[in-house]
């Protein structure tokens, strides 16, 4: 259940019987011709569809990460890493006093991942809590599934392609994109990343069939379902 579709009763109501609950963390950055929040979006839906059979609580995604490296398109917005550890610890902070005890970070953005690391010290000063980091497009059932559809598959690309992240009146280009050299834009200032890049795509074809697309999400549905059900000690 989304935390934004309850109130204060509810929560005190399911506290008395569980004591899990879902962050789900993503990004406002460019991803070529698709929505600016595709990682915000995807990350709380899969933990939305994941939580959703369990009655899990699945609070507010945090809609803006660490991404630098594409501050020159338009609408990107990139929070210091400092900046970012803090907020996340003050949710787990909060998210300890009101009684949650195992934690789902469900990640869907490579830049936060700073965040991973904190939680695990964030755990070793509460040792009465546990916190799994699931970067959901790259756990290993689901990135199987996408590398058996189409082994090019990158940011911006099909594969982050649902009919969830896509944008009204918006045509995706045919034909596939090379892969660009990911080591090579590592050293590069965001404008000379956005001269690289052109529109944001990192390489592979823009969409895929829907069917294709489901299939993908229903493997990471379940395999998010999984860490929530077992393995907390």
């Amino acid at each position: 259940m989304r935390v934004s579709e309850t109130n204060w009763q509810q929560i005190e109501a399911y506290l008395k019987t569980d004591d899990r609950a879902i962050l789900p963390l993503g990004s406002t950055e460019q991803h070529a011709g698709l929505s600016l929040s595709v990682d915000s979006i995807l990350s709380e839906k899969v933990a939305a569809d994941a939580a959703a059979p369990l009655g899990i609580p699945v609070f507010p995604v945090v809609a803006y990460g660490i991404t630098p490296y594409f501050l020159a398109y338009p609408g990107t917005i990139s929070i210091r890493q400092e900046t970012y550890i803090r907020l996340v610890r003050d949710i787990l902070d909060g998210l300890r006093l009101q009684g949650f005890r195992r934690i789902l970070i469900v990640n869907g953005h490579g830049g936060n991942q700073p965040a991973g690391s904190m939680a695990i010290e964030w755990m070793a000063d509460n040792p009465d809590t546990a916190v799994k980091f699931h970067n959901w497009w790259n756990s290993p059932k689901t990135f199987a599934k996408v590398q058996e559809i189409d082994t090019v598959a990158s940011h911006a690309s099909w594969m982050e392609n649902f009919p969830w992240t896509r944008l009204e009146g918006v045509k995706q280009p045919t034909q596939q994109k090379p892969m660009i050299d990911l080591a090579r834009m590592r050293v590069m200032s965001p404008d000379a990343v956005k001269a690289y890049l052109g529109d944001g795509n990192f390489g592979g074809y823009y969409e895929r069939p829907d069917e294709e697309m489901q299939a993908i999400w229903d493997v990471a549905v379940e395999e998010t379902r999984a860490l929530l059900e077992g393995g907390w000690a």
